[in-house]
């Protein structure tokens, strides 16, 4: 009799073929076609460095077998089989040992993110890209100066009595026309909407060249009626306890979920936590929100405004300003209290990384077990693209 193993296997129900575990898995084992992503049973190890980025969850998924499925077998599936399936296939989980190899199936990982242990749960692909609801745009707004080069939108979505509960720290999946897999972007307003029971959200959106959904997005007019999937995302959620300290770092429309997160935090009129946000941009006029964000008090958010194309000045990049407030920085690292989230492009990780690095042996502490707690305790949280 065959001794029964663990197969990781992927939903191709709420997979949206966004093909960010396949770019973070190590070792290649991750693949697509046209219809679905697999994975190949003879090269995964199990190193759930695939999990964290996956922002539906449909890459979650095990099964106990007697023997792996095939690739082809995969690729032609528009459901996961169940657990106890097929004979031959899939085995129950009464036996003590298929069950410990389904716990051991789910365990975390040195790269898995949780969400923060006070955060409310989330809800998740209620709505997929085979059964989206549909939108209404209510507003178009730019953020950015003509002159900055840089074309990035506020646009607001109104659900029109249909639910669409989104938590902050969350995405929702834009459809565009002609299209069947949605793209990704962070919702940009709190719980309770852009504005409080109008059942809307908003995105912040940069308008890229050749984009074809960024594009879309972008050119949409009051009334435009738009197909949306999600919520999705189940980590990078902010907690729910007001004394928590939130060290926010962003670059460019990585800020959405940041606005969401200081919206939150403004309408319950939270005190005992505070807020500090390192905001890297080219200028001050290619910066989305900044007049806005100026606004807001110090006692409840203190900013850190960086740029790295102002004439006749150095480049700077939250890298940068991160070591230069390396003490603030060191005692957020000290207190059991504080949660980093990290937003924006997936170049600045490497630098941010360092000045981590550098501000934790500053002070005697090792970065990379302080990091490992930190994710543990759901208090780490990267989201980049």
């Amino acid at each position: 009799m065959n001794t029964p193993v663990k197969q990781h296997l992927i939903d191709p129900e709420i997979c949206i073929r966004c093909h960010s575990c396949e770019a973070a898995c190590p070792i290649g084992a991750i693949e697509h076609d046209d219809r679905n992503v697999v994975v190949k049973a003879d090269a995964c190890n199990y190193c759930m460095s695939c999990i964290p980025v996956c922002p539906t969850g449909s890459i979650d998924n095990w099964r106990i077998v007697l023997s792996p499925f095939s690739l082809a077998e995969q690729y032609d599936w528009s459901e996961l089989p169940p657990q106890g399936g097929a004979a031959g296939e899939t085995v129950e989980a009464t036996d003590p040992a298929v069950a410990a190899l389904l716990a051991e199936a789910h365990a975390g990982s040195e790269g898995a993110a949780r969400a923060p242990a006070s955060a409310s749960k989330p809800t998740i692909n209620l709505y997929t890209a085979a059964k989206p609801v549909e939108a209404v745009v209510q507003g178009n707004y730019r953020l950015t100066a003509e002159s900055s080069g840089a074309d990035v939108r506020h646009i607001i979505f109104s659900f029109e009595g249909r639910p669409f509960p989104a938590l902050e720290g969350q995405s929702l999946g834009v459809i565009a026309p002609g299209e069947t897999i949605p793209r990704l972007y962070s919702i940009s307003s709190p719980r309770d909407g852009e504005r409080p029971g109008f059942n809307n959200v908003a995105i912040t959106v940069k308008r890229e060249p050749g984009g074809v959904c960024s594009n879309y997005i972008c050119d949409l007019a009051k009334g435009d009626r738009v197909r949306i999937a999600g919520p999705f995302g189940a980590t990078f959620l902010m907690p729910d306890e007001p004394r928590a300290r939130l060290l926010m770092i962003a670059t460019g429309t990585g800020a959405a979920p940041f606005r969401a997160f200081t919206m939150r935090r403004q309408r319950a009129a939270a005190r005992g936590g505070d807020m500090t946000l390192f905001f890297g941009a080219r200028a001050p006029d290619s910066l989305p929100y900044f007049g806005p964000l100026n606004k807001i008090p110090n006692r409840l958010l203190r900013k850190h405004m960086v740029f790295s194309r102002i004439p006749g000045a150095a480049k700077e990049y939250v890298q940068d300003r991160l070591l230069v407030e390396g003490e603030e920085i060191a005692e957020m690292l000290g207190d059991a209290r504080t949660h980093i989230y990290i937003c924006g492009l997936r170049g600045m990780e490497e630098g941010v990384e360092k000045a981590f690095v550098s501000i934790a042996e500053s002070v005697g502490v090792s970065w990379g077990a302080l990091r490992q707690v930190l994710r543990e305790e759901g208090r780490y949280h990267v989201e980049t693209y």
